[in-house]
């Protein structure tokens, strides 16, 4: 957990309990009191999210190297390594990935979680489905990590090949965290080539 997160929870307590402070003064009669508080609210959201918006805007992309953990919560993942060889219409790409969990007390897993290459002109590469792979939403136990890898068919032509692990769905939880990857902020990349 980073100074972002704390500062998040913090605010997010913070909205829930003048919500109700809210609701109580307005059901007991202090209507002007609970509008006071929740124009305040209003005002705190929209300095908030114009952060979070700002630091989306100027931050620059992240690299991540080979070998180092991508965190979401108590659940990493890392590529490993990666590996060429020719294919029919281009390149084979094989990366290997280790997902772990450093949570101590409950197993888990991370949703809707996308493994893709993407070349310098902006194309997506998904990996070819096999039936050997180990999904990526894997249940994992406390302390447990699994190997696993993912085979991704590239054109001859892409260049510059980055690999890139991100959310690809459910609740955008990061859209309300500063500096995590949302809004204007592309995900990290992992450089391949």
């Amino acid at each position: 957990m980073n100074l972002f997160d704390l500062i998040f929870l913090v605010l997010a307590l913070t909205t829930l309990i003048s919500l109700i402070a809210a609701c109580i003064l307005a059901l007991s009669g202090r209507r002007s009191q609970a509008a006071r508080i929740l124009r305040r609210l209003a005002a705190g959201a929209a300095l908030y999210f114009s952060i979070v918006i700002i630091v989306s805007l100027i931050e620059p992309r992240r690299t991540v190297n080979m070998g180092d953990d991508q965190c979401f919560d108590d659940w990493c993942i890392a590529a490993v390594s990666s590996s060429s060889s020719p294919a029919p219409s281009g390149l084979w790409y094989l990366v290997s990935l280790r997902i772990s969990s450093r949570a101590r007390r409950v197993a888990q897993r991370e949703l809707n979680m996308a493994v893709y290459l993407t070349d310098k002109n902006g194309h997506r590469y998904v990996s070819s489905p096999r039936p050997s792979d180990v999904p990526l939403d894997i249940l994992l136990e406390p302390g447990q990590g699994v190997d696993l890898s993912r085979l991704f068919s590239v054109p001859a032509s892409a260049r510059d090949l980055n690999l890139v692990i991100t959310h690809d769905g459910g609740f955008p939880i990061n859209w309300f965290i500063i500096g995590y990857d949302a809004w204007f902020h592309q995900p990290p990349v992992i450089r391949l080539s």
